[in-house]
C-alpha cells in the first residue's frame, strides 16, 4: 500500500512538488518504520516534553492530538550535513515513454531528498541546475524558507541546450567551502570517461559523491515495432533504426555504457545508483539516509 505513494505515475497527479515531496517522504518513513530491517529510527523518534520558549516547529502535533501533552521531536546527531543536488536540465531530459519524463522523475526525486534533508534531518541543502551552463545556483542553507527556495528552483528549471559536465564541476568546486554530500541526478548521455574524469575532483575534497542515473525504460530496452527515424534531443541528429538493431546491437552497446559508468564511478571512490522512471523511489532516499548516516 506504502509503495504506491512512490510511485512515480501516482506523483504526477498531485499538483506542487511540495506535496509530492511530503507524499514521498512519509510513505517512506512509515515504510521504514514497518521494516523489520529498519535501521534509521535513531534519526526521526526521540522525544522530550515541550518548555516554556521552545520552538513550536519542533512540537510534534499528532502526539499532542492523541495525548494533549506537548512533546518536541528532536534530531539525535543533528551534524548540519551539507546537502548539494546537482540536476541535469539538458533537453534529453525531457523524453518520457509513459507520462513521466526523466525531468519530471529527476524533479520527484530532488524535492522528496530536500524535504528529507531540511525538514527530517535539519540539514544544510542547495541546489545547482545545469545543461552546458549554470542555469540556477541556490547556496546550501538551514534558514528559514530554504526548501521553499529549493522547490522554486525545481519547478523552474527548464529541459534546454546540451550536458557538459566540466563547466558545472568547476563553478562547484569554486563555491565549496566545506565538505558534505553531492548528488548528481543526469541521464548522463556522455562517455562514462568524460564524466568521471569532470566529477572526480569533487571526491577529492572529501565529499561523499554519488550519481543518481535517471533513464526511461525505454532508454534501455526501446520497444520498436517498425523501422523509424530516431531524432537525438541534444544534438537534432537522426539516425535510421530498426527492431532487430535495438533488439541487439543497440541492448549491447546501453549495456556495455552502464557497465561502464558504473565501474569507472565506483572505481573513482563515488556511488551509482541507477533509477528507472517507472521505480518507486524509495531506493534513493535509502541512499541519502546511508550517507548521512557515515558522515556523523
Amino acid at each position: 500500500m506504502l509503495q504506491r505513494f512512490l510511485d512515480p505515475a501516482v506523483l504526477h497527479s498531485i499538483s506542487g512538488l511540495d506535496l509530492v515531496a511530503k507524499t514521498v517522504v512519509d510513505g517512506f518513513v512509515a515504510g521504514l518504520h514497518r521494516s523489520p530491517d529498519f535501521g534509521f529510527s535513531q534519526e526521526f523518534a526521540e522525544y522530550r516534553a515541550y518548555n516554556e520558549g521552545d520552538d513550536l516547529r519542533h512540537v510534534d502535533w499528532n502526539v499532542f492530538a492523541r495525548t494533549d501533552r506537548l512533546y518536541l521531536r528532536r534530531f539525535r546527531g543533528e551534524t548540519n550535513t551539507l546537502l548539494t543536488i546537482l540536476l541535469d536540465a539538458s533537453n534529453s531530459m525531457q523524453f518520457g515513454s509513459h507520462g513521466v519524463s526523466k525531468m519530471d522523475y529527476a524533479r520527484y526525486l530532488a524535492a522528496s531528498l530536500f524535504y528529507l534533508a531540511v525538514h527530517g534531518q535539519r540539514d544544510a541543502a542547495g541546489l545547482i541546475t545545469f545543461d552546458d551552463e549554470i542555469r540556477n545556483y541556490i547556496r546550501p542553507s538551514t534558514r528559514q524558507g530554504q526548501l521553499h527556495r529549493l522547490l522554486a528552483g525545481l519547478e523552474q528549471a527548464e529541459a534546454r541546450a546540451r550536458t557538459d559536465f566540466a563547466k558545472p564541476m568547476r563553478y562547484f568546486q569554486e563555491f565549496l567551502k566545506r565538505r558534505g554530500i553531492v548528488l548528481i541526478v543526469s541521464d548522463f548521455w556522455e562517455s562514462p570517461e568524460s564524466i568521471v574524469r569532470n566529477i572526480e575532483p569533487l571526491r577529492f575534497h572529501g565529499n561523499e559523491v554519488v550519481l543518481f542515473h535517471v533513464l526511461d525504460p525505454e532508454d534501455v530496452r526501446p520497444a520498436l515495432k517498425h523501422p523509424s527515424i530516431l531524432v537525438d534531443l541534444e544534438t537534432n541528429n537522426e539516425m535510421e533504426v530498426t527492431p532487430d538493431y535495438t533488439k541487439r546491437e543497440y541492448r549491447d552497446k546501453i549495456n556495455a555504457h552502464l557497465a561502464d559508468l558504473r565501474d569507472r564511478t565506483q572505481s573513482a571512490g563515488m556511488g551509482y545508483y541507477l533509477l528507472m522512471t517507472d521505480r518507486p523511489l524509495d531506493a534513493a532516499l535509502r541512499e541519502y539516509l546511508t550517507l548521512r548516516g557515515g558522515r556523523k
